[in-house]
């Protein structure tokens, strides 16, 4: 099969489109023929192996797994002794595990049966920004009717998707975004748009009850100047590539060192992917009422091209790679 591959942490050049072997799904695994997949932040982390510490995880000197890609969509080829849910021919979306080639395989657990009404690639668009942008605002922020909401990257992967499901809540919403991109952001249902090249908003009068940071341009003192005695601050990863470690885990010491000592609430979110989440998102997307927006679309082979576009961090929406 047909992959994108890479041996050797760096920029998007250690990537190579290369024929492998088709994987082998294990017990809880199904083997998918991928139609379409999605790039996230999350790929040029691995694939650069920063911050440092993940390769705790991903490998130390050089990474363990040589397939890149996680959010996709596609037909079930075959499924693992233990697998209940999904037989061949079953279209299903989710993360598998190195998604940007012809064969993936998945875990049960965070797959989903496509619904009929939506297409591989808005499927392929859902998974780690739709369910981030759900359980940050669903299960960390916990947010109620009428509640006022601000979301700092409202026109990105999940900020796209975080502004609708907001309005599913029933918040009010405010997302700051750059200029050419205010009228995406009032069309997803945004109350009020601010454009940052005009106005600041940690600098506003207005007082939040929940923030959705997915920048991390701000501090931490800023965000909380706007936000309520009682209010919610999630923090959800921000900035690129020359982004430091250091910065990453002073942010992180910062709001752990705070927390104790204010009634403001200050939180973090790492996207947990599970069948009933996705199940939602793909019932409000095929309803009309999740609607993805997608930015630029690739081929397999342009993988390299896309992680590139994304890791500039000015992608309004999702990117999508077209695989069949």
């Amino acid at each position: 099969m047909q992959a994108i591959t890479y041996h050797h942490y760096g920029t998007p050049d250690v990537l190579s489109f290369a024929e492998t072997s088709k994987p082998v799904p294990a017990a809880d695994e199904v083997l998918i023929r991928v139609q379409a997949a999605a790039v996230n932040p999350y790929d040029w982390h691995f694939v650069r192996g920063a911050p440092k510490f993940i390769r705790l995880f991903t490998g130390v000197g050089h990474p363990r797994f040589s397939g890149v890609g996680a959010d996709m969509a596609g037909v079930v080829e075959s499924a693992g002794g233990k697998v209940t849910r999904f037989k061949p021919g079953d279209a299903v979306f989710g993360m598998a595990k190195g998604a940007f080639a012809e064969f993936a395989c998945g875990r049960e657990s965070q797959l989903a049966l496509k619904p009929q009404g939506i297409g591989f690639e808005q499927a392929a668009s859902l998974p780690i920004a739709g369910v981030t942008a759900l359980q940050a605002l669903r299960d960390r922020a916990r947010v109620l009717p009428e509640q006022s909401v601000l979301i700092n990257g409202a026109a990105g992967g999940v900020g796209t998707f975080a502004v609708q499901i907001a309005k599913m809540l029933r918040a009010e919403v405010t997302g700051v975004c750059s200029t050419h991109n205010v009228d995406l952001v009032r069309s997803l249902g945004a109350d009020r748009a601010i454009d940052y090249t005009r106005e600041d908003f940690t600098r506003s009068p207005d007082r939040y009850d929940v923030i959705f940071d997915l920048v991390g341009n701000r501090s931490l003192k800023e965000l909380r100047r706007v936000l309520r005695p009682r209010g919610v601050l999630v923090s959800c990863g921000g900035g690129g590539p020359d982004t430091s470690s250091a910065k990453m885990l002073w942010w992180m010491l910062g709001k752990m060192l705070v927390a104790p000592f204010t009634s403001q609430k200050l939180k973090g979110v790492l996207a947990k992917i599970n069948t009933e989440d996705l199940n939602k998102l793909g019932a409000w997307m095929e309803s009309g009422q999740l609607v993805p927006v997608i930015d630029r679309r690739f081929k397999l082979r342009e993988v390299p091209d896309a992680i590139r576009y994304v890791e500039q961090c000015h992608a309004h929406g999702k990117v999508t790679i077209a695989v069949a």
